[in-house]
Formats: structure tokens, C-alpha cells, sequence
């Protein structure tokens, strides 16, 4: 049996993203424990919010640590939501530039579009060779709740290291950057916990990556 974490620093959907991973059989924790964190097989940073708070809580259980340091493992984590916004360099709301945790270059910043924030459900866009979407439609619907997000994808290619997998979804005239596998790290900006069945077969999906 899987154990997960999912990283208690005071935002997000804590309860519901448990049951949803308890639902495919992961054995899961909610805590901010630094050594729980470290040791699970796998770590769920949830988001909620605005981008400023998010990062408030996340610095004050010394969340961005705990990332960085399973990373440097090679130990899965995955952010959802405003998880995965504090993941890039930068997020700027209502004209107030807050420093994430600089995962990835980036900036997330209000959608461009008619209708904000973008709410319901959506299509994504995934690349070839994804592990996420592994067995899902192209015409699968995932649940998003966010006026924000990142609109260009700035991490230049490398020959050296392998470039991270990026789907991406549309909402008005936006195209916004929806989910990132990159090695260890992965993330979504829609909820899986909130996209029923489509959801737990992508969190079967990360689950089955620890192996």
C-alpha cells in the first residue's frame, strides 16, 4: 500500500483530496510533520486560495524545503491547484509580485478572459508520451476552479536534461499551462479530487509511478 502525505500548511482541500487518494487505495496521512513528509512514498501539496497566503502557510511549516528536499531524492510530489501555481518562480495578484518556490520559471497571472474565474469542467491537451493521462480520452473532463494561471511555459529546452511533459487547456481566449510532469515532480491545476472518476484514475496514475 502506497503511503501519502498530504502537506497540512492551512490551504487547500485537505479532507477531500485524503478521501480521493484513500479511494484508490493509498494509506494517507494529513500532516505538517517534516519527517512524515520526507519519508511517505508520496507528497500532496494542495492549494486554495490566493497565491500570497498559499506561500505564507507554505514558508511557515517550511513547506518549500520539503519539497526541494524529495526532489533532490527523486521522491514523487504533486501539487494541485495553487499546489502547483507556488511550484513556479513568481505569482502576481491584484498587482502584488510574490516569490514561489522556483521550481520552474514562470509567472502566474489572471487569466485573459470574458469570464473570470474559470469554473467547471474542462478538456486538457496532453503531450505524447504522458503518464498522468495514461488511459484517459483526449475528451476527458477534469473540474478547474482559478482565475489564475501560468500562460507561457518559459523553461528553455536543454540537451542535457529531458524536457518536462506540459498539457495545456483553454478558457476564453487563454491558453494556460494545465498539468506538468517533470521527473519526480508533477502537478495539476484542475482538481483531481473533484473530477470523479477521471480523477482517481489520474491519481492511480501518480500512485503507480512510485514503483
Amino acid at each position: 500500500m502506497a503511503r501519502v502525505v498530504v502537506l497540512d500548511y492551512g490551504s487547500g482541500n485537505l479532507r477531500s483530496a485524503e478521501r480521493a487518494l484513500q479511494r484508490i487505495g493509498a494509506s494517507v496521512e494529513v500532516t505538517s510533520d517534516h519527517r512524515a513528509a520526507l519519508d511517505a512514498d508520496g507528497l500532496v501539496v494542495p492549494g486554495v486560495g490566493a497565491y500570497a497566503a498559499c506561500m505564507a502557510g507554505l514558508n511557515e511549516v517550511k513547506g518549500g524545503r520539503i519539497v526541494g528536499e524529495r526532489l533532490a531524492g527523486g521522491r514523487p510530489v504533486l501539487g494541485i491547484c495553487v499546489g502547483m501555481q507556488i511550484l513556479f518562480d513568481r505569482g502576481i495578484e491584484h498587482g502584488v509580485l510574490t516569490e514561489g518556490c522556483g521550481e520552474w520559471p514562470g509567472t502566474v497571472e489572471r487569466l485573459d478572459a470574458p469570464i473570470v474565474p474559470h469554473m467547471g469542467w474542462n478538456t486538457v491537451r496532453a503531450p505524447e508520451g504522458t503518464k498522468l493521462f495514461a488511459g484517459l480520452d483526449a475528451d476527458t473532463r477534469f473540474y478547474f476552479v482559478h482565475s489564475f494561471g501560468v500562460r507561457k511555459w518559459e523553461l528553455e529546452a536543454s540537451e542535457t536534461i529531458r524536457p518536462p511533459l506540459v498539457t495545456w487547456a483553454t478558457h476564453g481566449r487563454d491558453d494556460f499551462v494545465a498539468a506538468v510532469e517533470n521527473g519526480p515532480l508533477w502537478a495539476t491545476q484542475f482538481h483531481p479530487e473533484k473530477s470523479g472518476d477521471a480523477g482517481a484514475h489520474l491519481l492511480e496514475n501518480w500512485v503507480k509511478s512510485f514503483r
